[in-house]
């Protein structure tokens, strides 16, 4: 009884612990309120099945963002994006604080950002939420995404050459057809 109490324990303080930071990944990634709620929850049902599992080769966080990793891939083939980005992560992170002009003009920059990055490539979209967004390491993002560090170098470079382009090029349409 004593052992299943302390399992309990454990799992609850890394469900507090991890699920921001999990949650805010996912709708990163799915763009939709509902789906990352749900994906969420199905990182943690994984965690807690596979905890048993966890080998300590890796830190806990590198480990459960995997997880997060292969849910969100998971869910992407299975939607092919038909659900991408109705609500957006940012609108989640607006400020309250801010007048009416400020909070329409902060939440119309932030679904452009999120429409942006839902226009990449999935392999690049993963990499500029993890290091970008989230801020985690080279190191971290490596273990995550199982690629090398100078791939994760190479590709988040080329994530940001390509949001960059895709930002461009959605400016370039949205100028000639104000002409």
């Amino acid at each position: 009884m004593i052992e299943s109490h302390n399992l309990e324990n454990k799992i609850d303080e890394i469900y507090r612990h991890y699920y921001l930071d999990v949650y805010k990944f996912i709708i990163c990634y799915s763009g939709n309120q509902n789906d990352s709620e749900d994906m969420t929850q199905e990182v943690f049902i994984r965690v807690l099945k596979n905890l048993s599992k966890y080998d300590y080769s890796s830190s806990l966080k590198t480990w459960i963002f995997s997880i997060a990793k292969h849910v969100a891939i998971d869910h992407y083939r299975k939607t092919r994006f038909t659900t991408i980005l109705k609500e957006g992560f940012f609108k989640q992170l607006i400020s309250n604080e801010k007048g009416p002009v400020e909070y329409a003009e902060q939440n119309e920059t932030k679904i452009y950002i999120n429409e942006t990055i839902s226009k990449i490539k999935p392999n690049y979209r993963m990499v500029l939420i993890l290091r970008g967004i989230n801020e985690f390491s080279i190191k971290e993002t490596a273990q995550i995404l199982n690629y090398s560090e100078s791939k994760v170098k190479v590709v988040y470079h080329r994530a940001i050459k390509e949001f960059e382009k895709t930002m461009n090029s959605d400016l370039g349409e949205v100028i000639s057809n104000e002409s």
